[in-house]
């Protein structure tokens, strides 16, 4: 019996990680892609009229199987992947776009529908079925449910195509990934702290080779691009980050980007909008890619100013090194270190051993305990890999679900740091609860080492833990609108505030202790770590609005025929300092190419975290954190509420009012302009 279409008698229900091989999969979607067919089928030809029960909740259920071996499957995509199961995504993309197509564009199907929210009102429905049957609806119209004929069999032919290309996408990105790493000497390594050494070790182990190496992992790249005096070899390694996507060959993504962008815009039109942004952005909190703009230009103004003051000085310290020309993109984080040292007597070996991985996983299962009154038992049951844990969590004898984290890098798993499940929440058939997944990229330290985490780790790791509360604390009756389903731009709220408690004093002093004596980060060093939080937040919001401002471009008026030239041509209109490039550049901009959840809508990390800065507010106004009142709030319109009402709704809910992007330029330390 296929282990995947069997009943899982795993602790919780999780996934029989320890049965499945990859040789299942194949199989398991063949019968879980008929069995959804014939279930939806079913529903569009029933004789008694449409109701909400033989129609929406019969829609909930009928894809039940698909969704479970799609998320175990996808979720070893991007964890734990190899050339068989990319051979099969790239089968299983467009099949999985053609099912999708064939259920939306069912005319039988979407009568019924539309004949329900036609007469909405008189169905007795509560206001959660009430939102869940609008959203059907408008799902259904927003993928061509309306279009007949030649129109509609083209809208089916570029879904598919659209799936195939991302995941192209995300595939030559790992390939290159995989295919680089340079080794280090002996005085490559003297200048390098222990921590970063011992990383280089274990990543050159990771790839079965000898010695030490600087992969492309964030984790591992960035501390070398700090600290390593080496010019020569800062520049190689940045040029090769800098390039994944843009090598030739194979794996190169320049054309599959100009096709994607092409194909968005001829989708867009098919569907009555003017381009993809229009149409992408309809449904969003932001609505229109004008909003968008006067939002990410308010504050591109002073991020400029600040960068570009950062960058005389960062020139004028690399002149005193007698290097003669402009400062260079693979410079900036050096001296910018350096400046750090001098300025906030701040340095990064000296608070690493404080930010131990395990003390922070402490740190940020504490924060929710004191919020929301969770609790996490460890769990000794199989996983997809050695290095992923899990944990039952509980609010008091309440099973709320099962939390997994899986934080190293390794080159079976893309780059980046996301949060996925491999369940959902629902209670249309008795409880659900949800079993939520954290990957990450942290460096990994060698066997019997504690693993050591920058203060940006160590932000990732609450921010990806943000998102599995959302997720954990879902308490919904439709699994169509539970945990993270809600609006893009209001999806990265749950996470961003939950940033803000590693930055407290009270998570610090408590957790942010030192790996070798257990000794409390001193008070000055503390002091001086949070006195430094905005320090270069020049080049960090210039960096991420570059990518931002070129993701709204590409979508916002006709598809460009050259990608590369219309990035060029964003970035010299905004007057890019020279010294900063995109966050993510074109070819390696997955959140935008190797899907289109993104697309139109990278903005939505500063549109969530305008209300981030607004929400945090509400606990320091009352002078406490962790302040009860303010988290029963947050639980129940936030994190609890998943997207049961508009977001904007949720949010005044919580706050009263909606904020203005004030409290954002604040948080960051930027002066208007």
């Amino acid at each position: 019996m296929n282990p995947l279409l069997s009943d899982w008698t795993a602790p919780f229900g999780l996934p029989p990680f320890g049965a499945i091989e990859t040789a299942h999969f194949a199989p398991a979607f063949d019968a879980a892609l008929a069995g959804a067919r014939a279930r939806i089928d079913a529903i569009a030809e029933d004789p008694a009229p449409p109701s909400f029960a033989n129609t929406i909740e019969a829609l909930e259920r009928a894809e039940l199987a698909l969704d479970r071996v799609a998320a175990v499957f996808f979720g070893l995509a991007g964890a734990h992947t190899d050339d068989a199961i990319e051979a099969l995504q790239r089968d299983l993309s467009p099949r999985l776009a053609a099912h999708h197509s064939e259920t939306v564009m069912n005319p039988r199907l979407f009568a019924r529908i539309d004949a329900l929210a036609e007469r909405k009102e008189s169905l007795g429905l509560d206001a959660e079925a009430a939102r869940v049957l609008d959203l059907y609806h408008r799902m259904f119209v927003r993928a061509g449910a309306r279009l007949e004929g030649a129109e509609r069999d083209r809208l089916r032919e570029i879904v598919q195509r659209l799936a195939s290309l991302g995941t192209a996408f995300s595939q030559n990105v790992l390939a290159d990934e995989k295919a680089w790493a340079l080794a280090l000497g002996e005085k490559d390594l003297a200048p390098l702290p222990d921590w970063l050494v011992a990383a280089a070790a274990e990543a050159a182990a990771e790839r079965g080779e000898p010695g030490h190496a600087v992969t492309l992992s964030r984790s591992l790249i960035v501390p070398f691009l700090q600290i390593s005096p080496d010019r020569g070899l800062r520049e190689t390694a940045f040029r090769a980050w800098v390039a994944r996507g843009t090598n030739g060959g194979p794996s190169d993504n320049r054309a599959i980007v100009a096709e994607t962008l092409q194909l968005r815009e001829e989708r867009a039109r098919l569907l009555g909008y003017p381009d993809f942004a229009s149409f992408k952005l309809e449904t969003e909190m932001a609505r229109t890619p004008e909003t968008v703009r006067a939002l990410l230009m308010a504050v591109w103004a002073p991020a400029r100013a600040q960068a570009e003051a950062d960058a005389a000085e960062l020139e004028r310290r690399l002149h005193a090194d007698g290097i003669n020309g402009a400062l260079e993109p693979w410079d900036w984080r050096y001296y910018s270190a350096i400046r750090q040292r001098e300025e906030h007597d701040l340095d990064e070996a000296e608070i690493k051993p404080y930010l131990a991985l395990e003390a922070m996983i402490a740190a940020a299962f504490d924060v929710a305990g004191r919020l929301f009154g969770l609790s996490f038992l460890p769990l000794d049951v199989p996983l997809y890999h050695p290095d992923a844990r899990a944990w039952e969590v509980r609010r008091g004898e309440r099973h709320m679900g099962v939390f997994i984290g899986d934080w190293f890098a390794r080159p079976s798993k893309r780059s980046g740091a996301w949060c996925s499940s491999f369940r959902s929440q629902s209670k249309l058939d008795g409880e659900v609860r949800p079993i939520a997944v954290n990957v990450c990229n942290f460096a990994k330290a060698p066997k019997g080492s504690p693993s050591l985490l920058t203060f940006d780790d160590a932000r990732t790791l609450f921010h990806e833990f943000g998102h599995a509360l959302h997720v954990l604390m879902s308490d919904v009756t439709y699994a169509f609108i539970s945990g993270t389903s809600v609006a893009r731009d209001f999806v990265e709220l749950p996470s961003q505030l939950y940033e803000h408690w590693l930055s407290t004093p009270e998570v610090l002093e408590a957790h942010a202790r030192h790996v070798a004596t257990g000794a409390p980060m001193p008070r000055d060093l503390l002091e001086r770590l949070l006195a430094a939080r905005n320090y270069d937040q020049g080049f960090a919001t210039v960096e991420y609005l570059a990518s931002a401002l070129v993701d709204l471009d590409f979508h916002a008026g006709p598809a460009p025929a050259d990608p590369m030239a219309a990035q060029a041509a964003t970035l010299a209109a905004l007057g890019m300092p020279a010294a900063i490039v995109m966050r993510h550049a074109t070819p390696h901009f997955q959140h935008v190419f190797a899907g289109d959840g993104y697309s139109s809508a990278y903005y939505s990390y500063m549109w969530s975290e305008v209300m981030d800065a607004d929400a945090f507010a509400a606990f320091t106004e009352t002078g406490d954190p962790f302040d009860a009142g303010v988290a029963a709030r947050l639980a129940e319109h936030v994190y609890s509420a998943g997207g049961s009402r508009e977001a904007a709704e949720l949010y005044t809910a919580f706050r009263g009012q909606m904020p203005g992007v004030e409290a954002l330029l604040a948080q960051r330390g930027l002066k208007v302009a």
